[in-house]
């Protein structure tokens, strides 16, 4: 009985199907990673995937598995311009891992634009990790709706900018270390020291009735 064009069309598109799943399953594009250790001469870091893979036993069966450490993965920071946005990373950080294209050896190593020294594509060898993504467990809140900040998690410290263009720091303690300029008035709350003398609470030698000038604070 021969058979019709229909099932001929059905099973070509079953095949097709069978072969766009398994070209897919070999397809690395992005997943969720955890940090387990960071390099920052070399800025990079070593991340296990955050999510499983499917692997096939010696039995023939499908089963869920961890996939491989991820080693020698480069880390982004927030870069241009001759500056560069930095902050630690530490073992459990969560993060985000991107596969490029092509095979990235050659640019790593000397940047600039290069050819692929090896064929292979959306590999896990090829790697990059983007530090900041948050699952549910590890979020943190209390997110400012308008401004800018950079903070600690909790909240406790921050530099911020906000919509109507202030800059508000809150912290234990501000060293500035260098040549301060201001143009414009200071307002202060509490003591300025200045050499060890307060300026609120030092003493004038030399003082004498009428229009004299004070000696210098003490």
């Amino acid at each position: 009985m021969p058979v019709s064009n229909s099932a001929q069309t059905g099973d070509t598109s079953e095949l097709s199907e069978t072969l766009l799943k398994s070209h897919s399953a070999g397809l690395r594009v992005c997943m969720p990673g955890i940090i387990q250790s960071f390099d920052p001469d070399t800025v990079t870091c070593v991340v296990q995937p955050a999510l499983k893979g499917a692997i096939t036993d010696a039995s023939g069966n499908v089963v869920s598995a961890d996939y491989p450490l991820l080693t020698d993965v480069p880390v982004s920071f927030q870069r241009g311009g001759g500056v560069t946005m930095t902050f630690p990373i530490k073992v459990g950080d969560e993060c985000l891992v991107v596969f490029a294209d092509r095979c990235i050896d050659f640019w790593w190593q000397s940047g600039g634009i290069q050819e692929p020294v090896d064929p292979r594509q959306h590999d896990l060898s090829d790697a990059f990790a983007i530090v900041g993504p948050q699952s549910q467990a590890n979020k943190i809140s209390g997110i400012s709706t308008n401004s800018v900040q950079i903070r600690t998690d909790d909240g406790g410290s921050f530099i911020e900018l906000t919509q109507g263009g202030a800059i508000n720091i809150n912290s234990s303690l501000v060293t500035i270390n260098g040549n301060v300029q201001v143009n414009g008035k200071i307002t202060s709350s509490g003591d300025q020291v200045a050499a060890g003398i307060s300026q609120t609470g030092h003493k004038h030698g030399g003082v004498q009735s009428g229009g004299s000038t004070t000696g210098v604070p003490q």
